[in-house]
């Protein structure tokens, strides 16, 4: 078995690619089969770190090994959040990663997915150069918006190295309901009625076979009191919540 490149910095990284003839980019393995292949793997799980956060302007840069998870708490303590719901944070998902696979959550119903989030990008390309896309702030006359490119790229461009982010202010509380729906088709039902209500839900998803749907709101917690929109009986009806409805604060 090939011993995996395990760069530490983004120099060392463009070293390894000018080095090696051809490599295959992981990151802590949350998406085996994206990152199948051949070539010597190169591991970009120890490229972490966040290098620049600044709250009052809501952006941050970090490298691509870092994980979600650490982002997303550090955001947390400043009241802020990466609102497209990045998937399979618990599992140790990596920013780079992410970015790569263009996996988005349930959250990009309102707000968008990733590629809507994603300021800017510095790259290794096939020749080991070292290349920055984008910016590192919110307004921004760098151009084309390529960073873009890179979202569900799966490496196709070059190795993610280092990523600048927008983020949203987190809601100061959310209410989560989940609807029975029996089957696809009346979830898919239920999902269209609840895109024509009074409230807007911050995130919608299906449960599996689609037995179920999940709406969650978001905003002040004094907004959810009385939130529960009664029983749901079919299309034109009302609304029923089959289990419980609860605050994340």
């Amino acid at each position: 078995m090939t011993t995996p490149l395990e760069p530490e910095t983004v120099e060392e990284l463009a070293s390894a690619v000018r080095s090696t003839p051809q490599v295959r980019v992981t990151g802590e393995g949350t998406k085996p089969r994206l990152s199948a292949g051949d070539g010597t793997p190169l591991s970009i799980a120890r490229l972490r770190g966040i290098s620049e956060y600044d709250p009052s302007e809501f952006t941050f840069t970090a490298l691509a090994g870092t994980p979600v998870k650490e982002i997303a708490a550090t955001l947390a303590e400043r009241g802020q959040y990466l609102p497209f719901d990045p998937m399979l944070v618990e599992s140790g998902s990596t920013l780079g990663g992410t970015v790569a696979a263009g996996l988005s959550g349930p959250g990009r119903f309102r707000f968008g997915g990733i590629r809507d989030f994603i300021l800017g990008v510095r790259f290794v390309d096939g020749r080991g150069r070292l290349l920055r896309l984008g910016s590192k702030v919110v307004k921004s006359a760098a151009g084309f918006d390529l960073p873009k490119f890179f979202v569900g790229s799966l490496g196709r461009f070059g190795i993610l190295a280092e990523l600048t982010f927008k983020v949203f202010p987190r809601p100061a509380s959310r209410l989560t309901l989940r609807l029975a729906a029996g089957n696809i088709q009346s979830a898919t039902r239920i999902l269209m009625e609840a895109g024509n209500r009074r409230w807007q839900p911050e995130a919608v998803d299906i449960g599996p076979e689609g037995k179920a749907v999940y709406l969650r709101l978001a905003g002040p917690a004094a907004a959810h009191v009385g939130a529960d929109p009664g029983p749901y009986v079919g299309p034109g009806g009302r609304w029923r919540t089959t289990l419980t409805s609860y605050f994340e604060r």
